[in-house]
């Protein structure tokens, strides 16, 4: 058993700690155990950790983990969440961990991508995260789902379990950049579609960029096309997604939603 401390205990990094039985957890982050800013505290938290996870986002000034804690980050296990976002816009193309970085509209995510990179760490680039509570079945819910018209464009996704299985996998794995993604790049409209046909409602209307009246954030969304591999961590870490598409993934989504609460 070993001893994790998480930066950011978010929606993904409590996905992964719910795997750790028998683990001390200690983690900075709303639900954490510390606060970021208790510096004497979460160093103290450090030297007692075998394992260090950030799932902190970067800042324009940077990597605020890097920033504060770097020099405090001498583990032989270090991870960090990342972003697919990182590969950039390739209409369409597939990308890999070969794949050029820092070309898209995320530099700040690239520089600290590779910033963790450099101390060594086990780097989880990440698509569209969905899973419980976070899923297009939401959307299709709440009346905030859309279909944009944009043929041809697709988007790789990955559910939350399947997050929290990979960075377990790679508890024993070398350092280095790990893609999990599912096997099927689809366009969100395709995805909307399949929560409505669950659901039994039926789809948005398709919509162009403008006439949906998209923030400017989620037009950036659509900014980019790439389809995400997962080759490497299939062949590495021995991970292989129990949700390899949307399609299993909305699925048991949904199930779990409509089983009998447990007595």
């Amino acid at each position: 058993m070993g001893h994790m401390f998480i930066f950011g205990l978010g929606y993904s990094s409590k996905a992964i700690a719910s795997l750790l039985g028998g683990w001390r957890i200690e983690a900075t982050g709303r639900n954490g155990t510390h606060s970021f800013d208790d510096e004497d505290g979460v160093r103290a938290a450090l030297t007692r950790a075998s394992h260090v996870l950030s799932s902190v986002p970067p800042t324009e000034g940077g990597d605020p983990v890097l920033a504060r804690y770097g020099d405090a980050l001498s583990h032989s296990w270090l991870g960090y969440l990342s972003s697919t976002g990182v590969y950039g816009d390739t209409a369409g193309a597939w990308v890999d961990e070969t794949s050029p970085v820092g070309t898209g509209r995320r530099s700040a995510r690239a520089e600290a991508d590779l910033a963790w990179l450099a101390k060594g760490a086990r780097i989880f680039r990440l698509p569209g995260i969905y899973g419980p509570g976070r899923s297009p079945l939401d959307r299709v819910r709440e009346g905030k789902a859309h279909r944009i018209d944009l043929p041809g464009q697709v988007f790789s996704r990955v559910h939350v379990d399947d997050i929290a299985n990979g960075v377990v996998a790679a508890l024993d794995a070398p350092p280095g950049a790990y893609n999990l993604a599912d096997n099927l790049p689809a366009s969100a409209a395709t995805v909307t579609e399949e929560a409505c046909r669950l659901l039994g409602l039926d789809p948005p209307p398709l919509q162009s960029l403008d006439e949906a009246g998209l923030s400017p954030m989620a037009r950036g969304f659509y900014a980019e096309n790439r389809r995400v591999a997962n080759g490497k961590a299939r062949r590495v870490l021995g991970w292989d997604p129990t949700f390899p598409t949307y399609r299993e993934g909305l699925a048991a989504i949904l199930a779990g939603e409509r089983a009998p609460a447990a007595p």
